[in-house]
């Protein structure tokens, strides 16, 4: 999965879910993940209030503590719902965040709204 981190074309003053975007790129110090539209930056700090698997951030492309930080994070920040980010998390995390890699010209990856909701169980 790849992208770019760009800025939406237009500027809109409510957010449709399915514009939600989430780009992660590996940065000197780390890596980052941002969310759009906004290019908000997305924290482990939510997340870590349910479950502290990576206190010091996160990671993706295996299986390990910091994807599993980042599986709860996205969850969390694209349902709202605690209780379904940490019911699904692992899967999420086994079936998605363990895959994600930055390729492309761009070194990014992007996980989009369809994405997400394609994953989804249908509780």
């Amino acid at each position: 999965m790849s992208g770019t981190i760009d800025e939406p074309t237009t500027a809109q003053s409510t957010t449709e879910k399915t514009e939600v975007r989430y780009v992660g790129t590996r940065v000197r110090d780390g890596v980052r993940v941002l969310t759009y539209p906004g290019a908000t930056e997305l924290t482990p700090d939510r997340s870590l209030e349910i479950v502290s698997h990576s206190p010091s951030g996160f990671e993706w492309g295996y299986g390990g503590s910091g994807p599993a930080q980042l599986a709860l994070a996205i969850l969390l920040d694209y349902t709202d719902d605690p209780e379904i980010a940490q019911s699904h998390y692992q899967a999420f995390k086994r079936e998605i965040v363990s895959q994600l890699e930055c390729t492309g010209g761009d070194g990014t990856w992007t996980l989009t709204a369809g994405e997400i909701e394609q994953w989804l169980p249908d509780d």
